[in-house]
C-alpha cells in the first residue's frame, strides 16, 4: 500500500468556493455496497434510504473563529490561526509572520497581550494571552477556512452545523454542514434518532499524507468524547438490528475509538480524551455501518478512512464518476451516503 495509491486528479473548477443555499440542496451520491448500486439524489432524499430505528451518530463541535491578527513592537502584522487551547489561556496556534518566535509579545486589536512562549514544529508555536481571548474572538476572529476556498464567506453561521453546540474545532465536520432542522424533523418523525458525540477537528484533517508509506504517517491528536447516555443508545441501537450511521469521518473516527472501550456484550464504551486512530484499508469497523461523508482531498488520511471502509478502488471510481458528473468537492461540497 502506497500514498500515490490515493491520489486522483480533481479540476480546479470542481472545489466548491462557496455553500449551497439551502443546505440540504446539495447533491447526493449514493452507494449500497451489498447491492453495488449507485444513485445520484439530493441530499433531502436521504430520508428514502433511511429506516426507522435507524441511529445517525452526529458531532456536535462548534468551530472556534480561530484566525485573528496582531502587531508585534515593530509594527509587524503577524497572522495566528488557533489550533488547541491547554489550560489557562494558552494556546496552540500557527503564526504567519517573520521572526515570531519564543519570547516575542504581540499587541491585539483588544485589551489583551499575547506572548510567544515556544516555538513547536514548523509554524506552530505556543502562545499565552493575558487574558481570555474567547470572549473577544465572536468580533476579532475569522472563521479558519481551508486554503482551496479563495471567497470570502459571507454568512460565518454556514461553516457551522445547524446542531453545533460545544466550542472547540479549528474546521468543521462538514458532513454535517448538510443537515437543516426541517430536514432532521422529518427524519425524528419517520423513526430515524440521532446521537451526539464530540470530536474538536484540528487543521491537520486537510493535511496530505507526505510519507510513501501511509503506515509511517504521523496522524494528529483530536479530543473526543462519548458520555455515557449515547454510549448506551448506541448499543441498544446495535442489540436492536438497526443500523448504526456515521455523519462524517470525525464521527467514524469516534465511534471507532469508543470501540476500545466496549464491555463484553456493547460495541462501544464511553469516553473522554484523546484519540490519533489512524484507519486504513485492511481495518475491520467495530461500529460504523454506514456512514455520509464529503469527497476528500487526494492522498488525504480521510480519503483512506473512506477507502477502507468501502475499498480503495470502489473510492475512486465513484470520485470519477462525481467528477464526471460534476459534483462539488471538498468542505462546501456535496455528500456520499455509503450503505
Amino acid at each position: 500500500m502506497k500514498t500515490e495509491d490515493f491520489n486522483y486528479h480533481l479540476p480546479e473548477e470542481r472545489i466548491a468556493q462557496t455553500p449551497i443555499e439551502p443546505r440540504d440542496h446539495s447533491r447526493l451520491l449514493v452507494w449500497n455496497r451489498k447491492e453495488e448500486n449507485l444513485l445520484h439524489r439530493k441530499f433531502y432524499e436521504i430520508e428514502e434510504f433511511l429506516k426507522p430505528g435507524d441511529l445517525l451518530i452526529i458531532n456536535k463541535t462548534r468551530v472556534i473563529p480561530a484566525r485573528l491578527f496582531a502587531r508585534k513592537p515593530s509594527g509587524g502584522k503577524v497572522e495566528i490561526l488557533l489550533l488547541k487551547k491547554r489550560e489557562n489561556d494558552l494556546w496552540e496556534c500557527l503564526v504567519g509572520g517573520k521572526r515570531v518566535n519564543a519570547g516575542l509579545e504581540l499587541s491585539t486589536e483588544v485589551d489583551i497581550k499575547i506572548k510567544v512562549i515556544e516555538n513547536l514544529e514548523g509554524s506552530e508555536r505556543l502562545i499565552q494571552f493575558s487574558g481570555s481571548i474567547d470572549p473577544y474572538l465572536p468580533d476579532i476572529g475569522q472563521m479558519p477556512l481551508p486554503p482551496y476556498i479563495h471567497t470570502p464567506l459571507q454568512d460565518q453561521g454556514r461553516y457551522q452545523t445547524v446542531f453545533a453546540k460545544e466550542t472547540g474545532s479549528a474546521a468543521a465536520p462538514t458532513a454535517g454542514l448538510h443537515f437543516t432542522n426541517g430536514l432532521m424533523d422529518r427524519l425524528t418523525k419517520k423513526g430515524v434518532q440521532f446521537c451526539q458525540i464530540t470530536l474538536h477537528v484540528g487543521l491537520d484533517t486537510f493535511a496530505p499524507v507526505t510519507e510513501d508509506d501511509p503506515e509511517k504517517h504521523k496522524i494528529h491528536t483530536e479530543w473526543c468524547e462519548i458520555n455515557k447516555e449515547s454510549a448506551n443508545l448506541i448499543n441498544q441501537t446495535a442489540k436492536n438490528g438497526a443500523r448504526i450511521i456515521a455523519v462524517g469521518t470525525t464521527s467514524v473516527r469516534t465511534l471507532e475509538t469508543g470501540a476500545r472501550y466496549a464491555r463484553d456484550g456493547e460495541v462501544i464504551g464511553a469516553y473522554t480524551g484523546p484519540t490519533n486512530i489512524f484507519i486504513l484499508p485492511g481495518y475491520e469497523f467495530k461500529v460504523v455501518q454506514a456512514m455520509i461523508t464529503n469527497f476528500h482531498l487526494p492522498k488525504s488520511s480521510l480519503i483512506m478512512l473512506v477507502s477502507a471502509f468501502a475499498g480503495r478502488e470502489k473510492i475512486l471510481d465513484l470520485y470519477q464518476n462525481a467528477i464526471e458528473n460534476e459534483y462539488r468537492f471538498y468542505s462546501f461540497g456535496d455528500a456520499m451516503l455509503i450503505l
